[in-house]
């Protein structure tokens, strides 16, 4: 899966470099490559972002710099995703489908957006990470990353995907480890049992409780 990231602030991705995710990339499963898209801008001072047509507050971010930065990279196969609080919700089943795709372009807005016309000849999809709004893209398209990568076969195991939550419309089953009594908590005496069917019913039925306790809606 190849991610390519347009955005101002390329040095808020560092994290992107550690754990599950930049063993992945060392392995090849994943390539992330960030584009500034300030490299972009013919001013010499190197500016994005001009005022808005109409008046208003705050600055928008230029069409042409835009576009030049996703042309830059843009391949027949791509998928171009604008960050933005009026997308739709980023959920489990777009993570799946996303995670099918070969090459994801990601744009991370700024200021006050970006002219409406770049994403409209870009054929953008917008999609939004929460009902809120933050000071940029580039924290949504980390979170995107991190969870579509997820399901690039290799990244982690299979049997962790199957087994999480949302993977069935439900929460996942509480996780116990040594241990064996904790400030006098327990664990419960059916996982360590050995008997892989007994433990397959009690991780079921603690599924559908917490399901039913915590997030009602998904069942």
């Amino acid at each position: 899966m190849k991610f390519d990231v347009l955005t101002l602030f390329p040095e808020m991705f560092s994290p992107l470099k550690q754990s599950i995710l930049g063993k992945a990339e060392e392995k090849g499963l994943i390539n992330i490559k960030l584009i500034n898209i300030r490299d972009f801008s013919k001013d010499k001072h190197k500016k994005v972002d001009d005022t808005p047509y109409g008046g208003g507050a705050g600055m928008v971010m230029r069409p042409d710099v835009v576009y030049d930065a996703c042309d830059s990279v843009k391949e027949d196969n791509a998928k171009i995703i604008y960050l933005s609080p009026q997308g739709k919700k980023l959920n489990q089943q777009k993570v799946e489908e996303l995670a099918n795709e070969q090459h994801l372009i990601l744009i991370c807005g700024h200021y006050e957006g970006i002219d409406q016309r770049v994403l409209d000849e870009l054929e953008v999809e917008e999609i939004s990470i929460g009902d809120y709004v933050l000071t940029g893209g580039e924290l949504p398209a980390m979170v995107l990353i991190d969870s579509v990568s997820r399901y690039i076969e290799g990244v982690i195991t299979k049997e962790s995907i199957e087994e999480e939550s949302f993977s069935n419309n439900l929460l996942e089953y509480p996780q116990y480890t040594r241990p064996e009594e904790f400030m006098g908590r327990k664990v419960p005496e059916v996982l360590l049992s050995g008997h892989h069917e007994n433990i397959r019913k009690w991780r079921y039925k603690k599924q559908l409780e917490i399901t039913k306790q915590k997030r009602p809606d998904l069942l």
